[in-house]
């Protein structure tokens, strides 16, 4: 089985280029983040003409959150308990959406961005986490043979390994209250699946400006964090750079400011 977690920034304005990527690429699962599409706008027909079914959720032109798979898709649930909400008056974001495909839970997520340490941002991406890492402990309790992984875009460096310079970054995504909500799943037992297999270095994330990515001046933010009964599975993971270049697709659509991060998976349903 092999599934991925892409934050495409914008669906509609690449949704060619992903849905032949599906295919190119030969995956089951994947989970979208940044769609920037409302509900009734989603492109579900696309991806059903691809072999693949899809669940979405959306409210506007800003955050958004998907599943889509081939190996079938149960028990979607739109948002966490405890999830918080964001602006006056408060809204409960489209940034989290669960379903159980082939056999795994899948969580996709997008985690808020934090902005500056100064912006009301940065303290509602505390707290997002922190409810995160509760809803994430529940699911274990309840179901600890099964399969399960927080996938998507953390918007977290999780060391200055993973970011190329760390003189440059001195805000958000790498400071240590963020990496302390970020280590504190790996101490409920969350493992990050992605980096014993392609070591330090490998980003996922490179901004549009200043020539970062040919320049190599990348993050690594987008993460797959699985429990035991999901790490154990996995065989193989890695970073699909091509998805980032502007020639990566023969559509014509412009590439994501991030990169696909797949991982295959031994055994199970599919």
């Amino acid at each position: 089985m092999r599934l991925a977690t892409w934050n495409v920034n914008s669906l509609r304005s690449r949704l060619e280029r992903v849905v032949e990527w599906l295919g190119t690429a030969d995956v089951d699962v994947v989970a979208l983040q940044e769609t920037k599409v409302a509900d009734d706008k989603f492109p579900v027909m696309a991806f059903e003409a691809a072999g693949y079914e899809v669940a979405y959720h959306g409210l506007n032109q800003w955050n958004g959150v998907a599943v889509v798979s081939r190996v079938g898709l149960a028990d979607v649930e739109v948002g966490f308990p405890g999830a918080p909400g964001f602006g006056d008056p408060l809204v409960t974001e489209a940034r989290a959406m669960g379903a159980t495909c082939g056999g795994v839970r899948l969580w996709s997520l997008y985690v808020p961005n934090g902005r500056t340490v100064a912006d009301p941002h940065y303290a509602y991406k505390l707290e997002w986490l922190k409810a995160l890492r509760a809803a994430a402990a529940g699911w274990t309790a309840a179901a600890p043979e099964q399969p399960l992984a927080l996938v998507g875009d953390w918007n977290i460096a999780p060391t200055d390994d993973d970011v190329w310079d760390p003189a440059v970054f001195t805000d958000t995504h790498v400071t240590p209250a963020e990496r302390a909500a970020l280590q504190g799943f790996v101490d409920d037992g969350f493992r990050d699946v992605v980096l014993p297999v392609t070591g330090p270095g490998v980003f996922s994330y490179w901004d549009y400006q200043q020539l970062a990515f040919p320049k190599k001046r990348g993050m690594r933010i987008d993460l797959v964090l699985g429990n035991a009964a999901f790490a154990d599975r996995v065989s193989h993971a890695f970073v699909d750079r091509d998805q980032r270049k502007p020639k990566g697709s023969t559509t014509g659509q412009g590439p994501s400011d991030h990169a696909p991060v797949v991982v295959e998976l031994d055994g199970g349903e599919a």
